[in-house]
């Protein structure tokens, strides 16, 4: 269901599922750098099928020209292109104005976030902490740790063992700036092991991963 967000600078688009019983717990999904794609829609109607309330901005909103055609074959270039146009703050604050609406809701929230998502996830809980979050090899969070103290939120990260993008040294990094957080590896998993796309995918990470991550929201964040 299609929705404008008002973030104070204009209306940002957005995607809601909603809870079959019209209420739950607020999930803020945040997208991966190939924006809120059908992967990610799928994911979203699989959260709100749980008893969550979903609600994924469309985070490159205020940018021009922005074409990413899943069967483009240029596709994580253009993708990368768009990320390197963004203004990050702008960013943060657009993906917080998300969330302030679903507290608007009166429920607890959380924040579920994708590579690209997955770091823009970490800065939102530490300006504007939600009851949890799940970050899926967020690719910004090396760049992120001064941020580390601030996030209270129970959390919840998935690394790929084998990801180009963040390798076991950067990981080691991570994993001690996050404190008590819930962290596991994937012995042979790549960079975004959960996408579908046959170029990252890894049937068996992505399938333990989404044990873990409904668990952790069940323990967490339960839906009604």
């Amino acid at each position: 269901m299609p929705l404008e967000i008002d973030t104070g600078s204009g209306l940002m688009p957005v995607h809601v599922w909603e809870a079959p019983s019209g209420t739950g717990p607020g999930l803020l999904l945040l997208q991966e750098i190939f924006g809120v794609s059908d992967y990610i829609q799928e994911r979203g109607a699989q959260f709100a099928a749980l008893g969550y309330h979903v609600v994924a901005p469309e985070i490159f909103w205020r940018l021009d020209d922005v074409d990413l055609d899943p069967d483009a074959p240029d596709l994580l270039d253009r993708a990368l292109a768009v990320v390197a146009r963004l203004d990050w703050d702008l960013a943060v604050s657009d993906a917080v104005a998300a969330l302030e609406y679903l507290r608007g809701r009166d429920t607890p929230v959380g924040v579920i976030g994708f590579c690209f998502g997955g770091g823009l996830g970490f800065n939102v809980a530490a300006v504007s902490p939600p009851d949890v979050l799940v970050s899926y090899y967020g690719s910004a969070l090396p760049n992120l740790l001064e941020l580390a103290p601030k996030v209270d939120a129970t959390s919840l990260h998935h690394f790929g063992d084998a990801d180009d993008y963040l390798p076991p040294d950067t990981i080691d990094r991570i994993v001690a700036a996050l404190g008590d957080a819930e962290v596991h590896g994937y012995p042979g998993a790549g960079h975004a092991f959960d996408n579908p796309m046959p170029a990252f995918h890894d049937a068996e990470a992505s399938a333990l991963a989404w044990q873990r991550t409904t668990a952790f929201l069940s323990r967490h964040l339960p839906a009604e």
